[in-house]
């Protein structure tokens, strides 16, 4: 890392110039319309086949991506406004949850059903996620406490390893491990059956984004200035950290690909990219369509996936599902 400091600052720019410009791509190569006034929360499930998504006057839905057929529609709290703003679906497609500041949901995806609810009252729910068959559901709050509790057998554990607020929350497809990142500057990978941490990621800044790899291969932190970085969790050590040219970089979402070697991003700024994970080096970058009527003209990147075919897949607040091929025509 330290050596990329040592090349002259013309041949930076220079290198930027020729593989960032011409990357970005502005056009999709479909586009699905999935809400009219726009969405509040996404999540793409890891083989691109579903996405539930949040609206606040038409409650949930969820969508066949293949299909782009919507499948169920669901309300969180009964009629009225919807304020869900966190969704998870778990690797095997079987389960999702949703969340407002209050509460969270379980929902059965195979028949559409909830399977249940419960409510947090000591302090609002940042973040969340499943693990396969339901079996067991992570919780990230303001307090800084993240919560992992299992719904069937009621077992509910605390970790408290975090001072300030947890601000995002993963777990592996088995519920074994959870990461967690918050504004004390810290990522814990943590074991859920114990609560003892596994690793302890530093930042210069507050963490607002952790990623999971689904294959147990690595994990994803990011902070809320200039560090990305991705985590060999086979030995805690620093893959590579995102190289980017921006002073500040917030990342929405994040997911890496089946073969493990990419890592697939969305951000608050229309921005979806795709990064090499040995390297960090940005590989392509795409720009969603601004929600209608907002100025200035921006959307939220909320969910992206990886497709067959050498595609990627964005939820964004615009309303729209948009794919986007890796190779340029």
């Amino acid at each position: 890392m330290s050596n990329l400091w040592k090349i002259p600052c013309y041949f930076v720019l220079i290198c930027m110039l020729l593989t960032a410009c011409g990357e970005l791509t502005n056009t999709a190569e479909q586009t699905f319309h999935h809400a009219d006034e726009g969405i509040d929360a996404a999540n793409i499930s890891p083989d691109g086949t579903l996405a539930v998504i949040s609206n606040l006057s038409n409650g949930i839905s969820v969508w066949d991506l293949a299909k782009n057929e919507k499948r169920y529609i669901w309300n969180h709290q009964g009629e009225g406004n919807n304020l869900v703003v966190n969704i998870h679906i778990a690797f095997d497609n079987s389960y999702a949850v949703t969340s407002d500041q209050d509460a969270f949901a379980l929902w059965n995806l195979a028949n559409g059903e909830p399977e249940g609810f419960w409510r947090i009252d000591e302090s609002n729910i940042r973040d969340i996620a499943v693990a396969n068959q339901g079996n067991g559901i992570l919780v990230g709050r303001s307090n800084g406490k993240v919560m992992f509790f299992e719904p069937r057998t009621g077992r509910r554990l605390e970790f408290l390893g975090h001072t300030e607020k947890t601000n995002s929350v993963d777990l592996s497809p088995n519920g074994f491990y959870a990461l967690s990142g918050g504004n004390d500057y810290v990522a814990y990978l943590w074991d859920t059956r114990t609560g003892q941490v596994v690793y302890k990621f530093d930042h210069p800044s507050r963490v607002t984004k952790v990623a999971l790899d689904d294959e147990g291969r690595f994990a994803f932190t990011a902070d809320s200035k200039r560090d990305a970085r991705i985590w060999d969790l086979s030995t805690g050590r620093e893959v590579s950290n995102l190289r980017y040219f921006e002073r500040q970089k917030i990342f929405s979402t994040a997911v890496f690909s089946k073969d493990g070697k990419y890592l697939l991003t969305g951000s608050p700024a229309r921005r979806l990219n795709l990064w090499d994970v040995q390297s960090g080096d940005e590989i392509k970058s795409w720009r969603v369509t601004p929600r209608a009527g907002s100025q200035p003209q921006t959307a939220v990147v909320f969910a992206v996936g990886f497709l067959a075919d050498n595609k990627v897949i964005s939820e964004s607040s615009s309303g729209l599902a948009e794919i986007w091929p890796i190779q340029s025509n």
